[in-house]
């Protein structure tokens, strides 16, 4: 009975040690969230070097080396990774793609469905020699009227009543560029918000991809550029106008591009032919800038074009990103999912946010010396999965910073200390 009894004592003691013992400390090894996939590095430089740029895969097809424009760029609409380009960055006359701008900036901020009466101070001002689409002094239109004369005939009388009815035509500009730099668009300088030439308005190839991607979020957006025939009216009665995108209504030997969403095209003296377009196909869809092509006549822009859609439809998944389209703000954004949900469920855990952590009056604060013990619970909040918790983290216990050799050995002597009684007591028993 005294061995059963002293071994009792013994099995309790080692239990008591044992539970004692703190919990183990999570480490980086054995506590930590997965790791996301690696991130593939893209150059933020690479777009401004001259040439072209382009990181072909096993299996991609030949670069579009028979494209002349001086510039021009093709990029996922979605993701807005850049497929390739050439002199993405160089300044250019943008001619009136300019007016993809001009939509995404003032499409938000008017009733399309108001209608509006026309004064002749709206029509003051308009370039010699620019697109017009007739639109007259007294006349009342539908706004979704004038949209239709600024995509399907780029007309630049149209533009100038949008833009008074959005502050006039100053303010559009200043507006325009505002927008142009919250969209990340940085070789932009608006002058004219209609795009004919002005002294210093300028853009670029990323850029223009910038405004028709930008623009391909917008369903009215989507729907006028890509309208093929309107009408226009002109007081009781009203004409037809086609919109001037040969790419979308097949005209003047120009072949249609299956599923293609439209955008904008534009001409001047001083830019040349310029055009962005966008095409699905499946679930891809692809925006391209096209400036000022070098050789082919009037229509290689158009060519051009298809030529840039139709390799980068082959291209898709078999080329490396050589840039993205995506602002500074949506690049900042682009982190592992649950980051932001971690760092909530941290803060959660340490029981009080950072303006709470002072302690009250009649409180034990973090540094006073005291501090509630803590259960098993907290311990589970801090060895949470996806967290790692240094072992100083963990709140103490008793025998929580002992040692398992001083465990071991404490062991011992109490084995020893009831050998050596047991021994005396047997001296004793035969010494009755």
């Amino acid at each position: 009975m005294i061995v059963t009894s002293a071994v009792r004592h013994v099995a309790a003691g080692t239990a008591a040690l044992l539970l004692g013992l703190p919990v183990p400390a999570a480490t980086a090894s054995s506590v930590t969230e997965s790791s996301p996939p690696a991130a593939r590095f893209i150059d933020p430089a690479r777009l401004y070097r001259s040439g072209t740029q382009i990181q072909p895969l096993p299996g991609a097809p030949d670069k579009p080396s028979s494209v002349s424009a001086l510039s021009w760029l093709v990029a996922d609409a979605s993701t807005g990774e850049v497929l390739a380009a050439r002199n993405a960055h160089r300044r250019l006359p943008p001619a009136s793609t300019l007016k993809a701008l001009f939509a995404v900036t003032a499409l938000p901020r008017v009733d399309q469905e108001l209608r509006h009466t026309v004064t002749e101070s709206e029509l003051s001002g308009i370039g010699e020699g620019s697109s017009l689409v007739g639109v007259q002094a007294g006349y009342t239109y539908k706004v979704s009227d004038l949209w239709n004369g600024v995509f399907l005939n780029s007309g630049n009388d149209a533009v100038r009543v949008l833009a008074a009815m959005n502050g006039g035509w100053k303010a559009m500009a200043r507006q325009m560029q505002e927008k142009a730099d919250a969209l990340g668009a940085r070789d932009t300088r608006v002058v004219s918000p209609d795009g004919y030439d002005a002294p210093g308005q300028v853009s670029s190839a990323y850029d223009l991809a910038v405004f028709g991607r930008a623009g391909l979020q917008d369903p009215s957006f989507v729907r006028y550029s890509s309208t093929r025939y309107a009408d226009f009216p002109s007081g009781d009665w009203s004409y037809g106008i086609r919109n001037t995108n040969r790419l979308l209504t097949g005209e003047d030997g120009v072949k249609r591009y299956p599923g293609l969403l439209g955008v904008k095209n534009g001409y001047t003296s001083g830019a040349g032919n310029t055009l962005i377009a966008a095409a699905r196909r499946g679930s891809r869809t692809l925006v391209v800038s096209v400036m000022n092509p070098q050789s082919g006549g009037g229509l290689a822009v158009y060519e051009e074009a298809r030529t840039l859609l139709d390799w980068g439809f082959d291209a898709a998944g078999r080329v490396q990103p050589v840039g993205s389209l995506a602002p500074a703000r949506d690049k900042a954004k682009e982190k592992p999912k649950g980051t932001v949900k971690e760092a909530k469920a941290a803060k959660a855990s340490n029981g009080r946010s950072a303006h709470e952590s002072a302690p009250k009056p009649g409180q034990a604060g973090p540094h006073s010396g005291t501090a509630p013990a803590a259960g098993a619970a907290d311990v589970a909040a801090l060895a949470a999965p996806g967290r790692t918790v240094s072992r100083e983290a963990l709140p103490s216990r008793p025998w929580g910073g002992l040692p398992l050799a001083l465990v071991g050995a404490s062991l011992g002597a109490a084995i020893s200390v009831w050998l050596w009684r047991r021994r005396s007591t047997r001296r004793s028993d035969e010494g009755v």
